[in-house]
């Protein structure tokens, strides 16, 4: 195989060849052709098409080599879900309230179990808060705020965000939330990695 270090796969083997159905999804999903990965990747065309037909097997150093031009590590690409059609559009009533307060919070793509991140519509009514003990956890975490009012403490710092207003830090600086407002305030968050 030109510009890559190889081996030539006997034909028992080509049919449950992993790389190369990896290879090709992981290419898909960026709506690349097979020339325009080579190209990022600095390899032939032919490379990429006989490693996605499972007729060779590159070696690590080959794959990583492909994998940085994505970029995606080697961890990444092997645990990668390899699911043809995964969801891509969720309904509001696919959204299901995943907390166990008073606070609504609406998880998007609950049904995938192998999120990166939590994206949550929350609501808070007036009054309510996370509690008047400040969380700490792993992560980062932000959001933004879509109507009504947000009063956020982080550490030391407290701010009122309105519409339009966000805010992103660390999840292991001590943090609260509270609505003080008289009507509901909705905010769009994300947190990674997924808390829920």
């Amino acid at each position: 195989m030109a510009n890559m270090d190889s081996v030539i796969q006997p034909p028992e083997a080509r049919d449950g060849d992993e790389v190369g159905v990896r290879l090709k999804a992981v290419r898909k999903m960026h709506g690349w052709s097979q020339r325009e990965l080579a190209k990022r990747a600095g390899v032939t065309n032919a490379s990429i098409s006989l490693v996605e037909q499972g007729r060779v097997s590159p070696s690590v150093g080959s794959l990583k080599k492909i994998l940085d031009s994505i970029p995606m590590s080697l961890a990444e690409f092997f645990a990668l879900e390899l699911d043809d059609n995964p969801q891509v559009f969720f309904r509001a009533d696919e959204m299901p309230d995943v907390g166990s307060g008073p606070i609504q919070y609406r998880l998007l793509a609950a049904s995938n179990g192998n999120r990166a991140m939590s994206i949550l519509l929350e609501t808070y009514r007036p009054g309510q808060d996370t509690g008047h003990e400040l969380l700490s956890h792993e992560g980062e975490e932000g959001g933004i705020v879509v109507s009504g009012q947000l009063e956020v403490t982080v550490g030391a710092e407290v701010a009122l965000l309105g519409p339009g207003d966000g805010y992103y830090f660390t999840s292991r600086r001590p943090h609260r939330f509270r609505n003080p407002g008289d009507e509901d305030c909705v905010l769009v968050t994300a947190n990674s990695p997924p808390s829920v």
